[in-house]
């Protein structure tokens, strides 16, 4: 084999789709648009026009809110993964698992607002946990296998007394 006969296989890319050129193309003259019309015209943008009828986004009520300033976005981690990374040997489970551990073990990419602990899969190693949350069937996991959970408290929010 020479480099000059390296090819692609049969087939193996498409060749892109040269709209309204020529009659020829079988995409010619209206370019696959149809017939006259707005839509047929280049710079058309009536998404939710309804034809000067009051467009139903602005018939209907505004309903409820997004409360996004006091948002949490926590990594979720399970259980089973967290076995996973122990028995791999990049957890130590003799010491206290928390986002620096997850972090560096490859388990989780970035701290968030917090480490939040699910139940999903078995946890056979006695391990501390230092974490943001956890949920309840996550929490019986571990206490099950000998380990511990340290729930950081919420945030007191600051009142004005």
């Amino acid at each position: 084999m020479k480099l000059n006969e390296i090819k692609d296989n049969e087939n193996a890319s498409r060749k892109r789709k040269r709209v309204a050129r020529g009659i020829g193309s079988g995409t010619g003259k209206t370019g696959g648009r149809g017939v006259k019309g707005q839509k047929s015209r280049s710079g058309v943008a009536i998404n939710g026009f309804e034809g000067g009828q009051m467009p139903i986004y602005r018939r209907l009520p505004k309903r409820g809110f997004s409360n996004a300033k006091f948002t949490k976005n926590f990594n979720e981690v399970s259980v089973g993964r967290i076995q996973m990374a122990i028995d791999a040997g990049k957890l130590d489970a003799g010491k206290t698992i928390d986002a620096s551990a997850l972090i560096e073990a490859g388990v989780i990419r970035r701290q968030l607002d917090g480490v939040r602990l699910l139940s999903d899969g078995e946890l056979k190693s006695k391990a501390t946990f230092d974490i943001a949350g956890a949920s309840k069937a996550a929490i019986d996991k571990v206490e099950k296998a000998g380990g511990k959970i340290t729930v950081a408290p919420k945030a007191e929010k600051a009142s004005a007394e």
